[in-house]
């Protein structure tokens, strides 16, 4: 589901117990909200919003893991294509069309992954599950190196490229990973009791009102921020193109 969307219903359930608890607040008899009863109450809503925060940790971790695991494997991925291009060179000039090849692939990756991001190249986006390294695998098998310098480089380069391809798929896979439902059910749900809690108690005034609104939208946001966090190539948060925009300027030199 969309993060702004799993975002606004967290919002929904939990502002909504906050105006339950607000409205219950001023029904319920005296003695339902004496000491005693405020004492036991508030013992239970800090085990909730102990356990609240842990699963709250937990979600965080999980989504900058995601995050992180994409970020590293873009920047060793655009290592790796300047390595490749360095050794398509060093071959020489039969390896010219692969280099040009890989150039417009590389700027058919950025439109893809970054489409708000302005390159030179006039080529359209790849496919958002495609891989742009298995044509340039093909083309790469099809040089005929003619010396043991050009057989060494050739090898060196169709391994690179092997590294590359699995690289990508390992990318398509790991987007493919979403942060369990279960724990954000359980975490909306213990949230919604904790604001029902806190309405309960709440004087009945518009500056009290106003800041158990802000704290249902703050909270919703921290469950937007870690659902676009898991998710590295879109959305608010995403892993920088710089790495890959430097691949692009080198292969056009």
């Amino acid at each position: 589901m969309d993060p702004i969307a799993i975002s606004l219903i967290s919002f929904a359930f939990i502002f909504g117990g906050t105006l339950c608890g607000y409205y219950l607040g001023g029904k319920l008899p005296d003695h339902h909200l004496g000491d005693d009863s405020r004492d036991s109450i508030k013992m239970t809503w800090g085990i909730i919003a102990t356990m609240s925060a842990l699963v709250l940790s937990l979600l965080v971790a999980s989504a900058k893991n995601s995050f992180d695991t994409v970020n590293s494997e873009s920047t060793q991925a655009a290592a790796k294509l300047i390595v490749l291009n360095h050794t398509l060179i060093r071959y020489g000039p039969r390896a010219d069309p692969v280099r040009n090849q890989l150039r417009l692939a590389i700027a058919s990756a950025i439109k893809r992954d970054w489409p708000d991001v302005s390159i030179p190249e006039a080529v359209a986006a790849a496919p958002e599950k495609g891989n742009v390294m298995e044509a340039i695998q093909d083309q790469i098998s099809q040089l005929v190196p003619a010396s043991d310098a050009q057989r060494a480089l050739l090898s060196q380069a169709q391994q690179t490229s092997a590294d590359l391809s699995l690289g990508r798929w390992l990318v398509i896979e790991q987007s493919k990973t979403f942060l369990p439902n279960a724990l954000f059910v359980a975490l909306v749900f213990w949230l919604t009791i904790l604001f029902i809690g806190l309405g309960l108690f709440a004087p009945h005034n518009n500056t009290v009102l106003m800041t158990l609104i802000l704290g249902s939208l703050s909270v919703s946001v921290a469950i937007y921020l870690i659902n676009d966090l898991s998710h590295p190539l879109k959305g608010l948060i995403t892993v920088s193109p710089d790495s890959m925009l430097d691949v692009l300027h080198d292969l056009s030199q």
